[in-house]
């Protein structure tokens, strides 16, 4: 049921589990393809179905030359510059590591650039939820990342330090272009958006990968094997069109902060998937840390004001 609960926070719960299970499709998907041709050519089938959904229910035809900058920025940021970092640099560090910097940062880069952007105003509900759910967040995290690391020989001098700046950096390139993202929901709508961003950061991806990415070239075979390709799959439909879509629309009707706070409530989902589906512990800290997060969403979600979106959708 749905009682008590506004039409943005229905969307920003099933955004949640929607994220918050693609890990699985993700851990499955990479094991056998390279990172970034997988996540590159999983953005760019996403945009185009997107963008045929979009012409089918006619919102393609308001697209103007004037908006090809901003577009391509945001389709950069948010796709390319986010997802090539962060696959990059989780080859050399620890997945708890990469957990905190990643999912921690996110909310507070959006809320940066919302302010320097002047998209958004600053309150003390805000900084609290985003204090709590950042703790919340290490405390869950944390101990994976800290004990019982053995340390491994580094590839090339400092690779954990770049590795982990690499992390970090897609933290601030998804914020800023989910900033920079809301004043084009405002004029065009959001499957629109979120087709063509995802379909040109999609494409400079794959480009990435086949310059860059050992073994990207061969995989174009496609011969990867029912898992990956059944990953695949779950990871545009739901992932990408359904997730993606859907926090588009969040973004243009609540802002970049409290959309971003699903990063408070994904892992939480991730946790519960990990225990029922490959038997992982679930310690004190967990539960506590899942408990702090939760409240900090819910500071960041309570009684979200309904702003009027630019595009009127069916």
């Amino acid at each position: 049921m749905s009682v008590g609960l506004n039409k943005n926070q229905r969307r920003f719960l099933m955004l949640c589990g929607i994220w918050g299970s693609t890990w699985i499709g993700t851990k499955a998907g990479i094991q056998v393809v390279p990172p970034l041709l997988f996540a590159g050519t999983r953005f760019t089938a996403a945009g185009v179905l997107l963008l045929l959904c979009a012409w089918m229910k006619g919102e393609a035809a308001v697209f103007k030359v004037a908006g090809c900058g901003r577009f391509a920025a945001v389709s950069i940021l948010m796709i390319t510059l986010c997802y090539g970092p962060l696959f990059w640099g989780m080859q050399y560090i620890d997945t708890g590591t990469a957990a905190v910097l990643e999912m921690s940062l996110t909310p507070i880069a959006l809320l940066c650039f919302a302010l320097l952007l002047r998209e958004e105003r600053l309150d003390i509900r805000r900084i609290l939820a985003i204090v709590l759910g950042v703790s919340g967040l290490i405390v869950l995290f944390w101990p994976s990342a800290t004990v019982g690391q053995v340390v491994k020989p580094e590839p090339f001098a400092r690779a954990s330090l770049w590795g982990g700046l690499a992390v970090a950096s897609a933290a601030f390139t998804y914020g800023y272009g989910s900033v920079l993202a809301r004043p084009l929901l405002r004029t065009y709508p959001a499957l629109f958006v979120a087709g063509l961003t995802t379909l040109v950061g999609g494409v400079a991806l794959v480009a990435a990968a086949l310059a860059f990415e050992p073994g990207a070239v061969s995989a174009l075979s496609g011969n990867w094997g029912t898992t990956a390709w059944a990953s695949w799959f779950f990871l545009v439909i739901f992932g990408s069109l359904i997730g993606y879509t859907t926090y588009m629309r969040l973004l243009r009707d609540i802002g970049a902060s409290r959309a971003g706070s699903y990063a408070f409530v994904s892992p939480v989902i991730a946790v519960a998937l990990g225990a029922l589906f490959f038997h992982e512990q679930v310690t004190v800290f967990d539960v506590i840390g899942i408990i702090v997060m939760l409240s900090g969403a819910y500071l960041a979600m309570a009684e979200t004001p309904a702003t009027k979106p630019a595009v009127m959708e069916t």
